[in-house]
């Protein structure tokens, strides 16, 4: 048996540079763009407590406690979760929170937990459920308000609030989401993105369904407001309409696999291993990986194992899918390959 640990997914924010990110496709039809772990990793309960086990220098800790209590808020007021604070140093919680410098917990024997690299770079980073740890790195200036730079420190000065939301996604199961709007967007620590999007909403609801926030819903949709007010009764009473997730049309399908690529039938718990492309020393070219159209960014022990030009699988529910290899050179595709692995059949028993 894999070791639970070996089947966590660290999540990595890092600061990116170059042009702001827009969306150059706002009047076309919503597309679903929020990932969800593949390995389907969720909280298996609603009520969801947190500690606070070590502080950061720069930030007293009456604002560090208000500046995560308002990132996890703009998760609880779109879905069912609630959040609490556990202060008892003996009691368990299920999310820990912590600010570390480079070497913390056990970073230097885990290639899922990276050390961090001192000043800027890497802020912060989360494990998926069930481990629930968020890290930020206490090289950083840590603030209470929107980031910045300061010219009188010589540094930049990051939002507690809008870091931590990002990274509570994570630690909620959610991956990076491909909204630039979004909070889950990789670049949303340069877009300033500090609220929830409609993308993040979509997503968490995935994973946890909605609740409607108002006792007055049922009236409210005799009086036709599911259809005359949308926007107010999505917000208040999603469930009653209906209107947890986007509508199905609007939902983005996965590319279908070329003609040629065969279905190949796998036992469960079989390893699977694809090979992208044929080795050139000389000019090693950039190879990416993808699962039913969405990009593959790292490896999930026990589950995917991405290694250059090697990827492999356990075959199970959640690795169910069409695998795409493509090969990149000088920003050009020069080729790609594509298989679609499912699952076997298991006979019956005869007991």
């Amino acid at each position: 048996m894999v070791p639970l640990q070996l089947l966590l997914l660290v999540m990595i924010m890092k600061v990116c540079g170059g042009s702001r990110v827009t969306d150059s496709h706002t009047e076309r039809p919503r597309i679903k763009r929020y990932a969800i772990n593949p390995v389907g990793h969720k909280w298996t309960h609603h009520n969801i407590t947190y500690r606070i086990i070590k502080f950061p220098n720069t930030l007293n800790a009456d604002d560090t406690r208000k500046a995560i209590s308002i990132a996890f808020t703009k998760w609880s007021d779109v879905s069912p979760l609630t959040f609490c604070e556990v202060t008892d140093g003996n009691a368990t919680a299920d999310i820990t929170i912590g600010f570390y410098t480079f070497n913390h917990t056990d970073c230097w024997s885990s290639p899922l937990h990276p050390c961090f690299d001192g000043l800027n770079g890497e802020l912060a980073h989360a494990f998926l459920p069930p481990r629930g740890e968020i890290h930020f790195d206490n090289h950083e200036f840590w603030i209470l308000g929107k980031s910045r730079f300061s010219w009188k420190q010589g540094v930049w000065l990051n939002d507690l609030v809008q870091v931590a939301a990002h990274e509570i996604g994570h630690a909620l199961g959610l991956w990076h989401s491909r909204d630039p709007q979004a909070l889950m967007h990789p670049n949303a620590t340069y877009t300033g993105q500090r609220n929830v999007a409609q993308d993040d909403i979509w997503g968490i609801q995935r994973l946890y369904g909605c609740l409607d926030k108002k006792r007055v819903c049922d009236p409210w949709a005799r009086l036709g407001f599911c259809e005359r007010r949308k926007t107010f009764m999505k917000k208040n009473c999603p469930q009653r309409c209906d209107l947890c997730f986007e509508p199905l049309e609007a939902v983005a399908t996965p590319t279908p696999p070329p003609a040629n690529v065969k279905i190949k039938m796998v036992p469960r718990g079989k390893v699977v291993g694809f090979r992208c492309g044929t080795k050139n020393p000389r000019s090693p070219p950039k190879v990416s990986w993808y699962k039913d159209g969405e990009q593959i960014l790292t490896s999930i022990p026990g589950y995917i194992i991405m290694k250059g030009r090697d990827l492999r699988i356990v075959a199970n529910e959640f690795n169910e899918g069409v695998y795409t290899c493509r090969i990149h050179r000088r920003g050009d595709i020069i080729s790609a390959n594509s298989w679609a692995i499912r699952l076997k059949p298991e006979e019956p028993s005869n007991s």
